[in-house]
């Protein structure tokens, strides 16, 4: 069966230097357990190829049906030094939002 993460979650994203920082948050319980279960740091990590260089961290947040993923080396420098377009990471989880899991 696929899934888009849309249909189940919603996200919010950001920079941290050049670190992205993109949180996935499960609208119901059921949601929150396809997520922690298919939603893996080597999964982010594939989608984001060729924009990601470094490692992909994955925090689980039970209490908001939440994960929070850090994408090192994503930012080309972080927001002062990057030539990239988003150079603060604000539309990766839009991105992240279109990924199909499958279960």
């Amino acid at each position: 069966m696929k899934i888009k993460l849309i249909d189940i979650a919603h996200g919010r994203s950001g920079d941290k230097g050049d670190a992205a920082n993109i949180g996935i948050i499960a609208y119901d319980d059921k949601g929150y357990e396809i997520i922690k279960k298919y939603l893996t740091a080597e999964r982010v990590k594939r989608h984001f190829e060729g924009i990601c260089f470094g490692k992909v961290e994955r925090y689980e947040l039970p209490n908001l049906r939440a994960l929070n993923f850090i994408l090192h080396n994503t930012l080309g420098g972080g927001g002062t030094v990057s030539l990239k377009h988003d150079a603060q990471g604000k539309t990766l989880a839009a991105a992240l939002l279109r990924m199909e899991l499958d279960f």
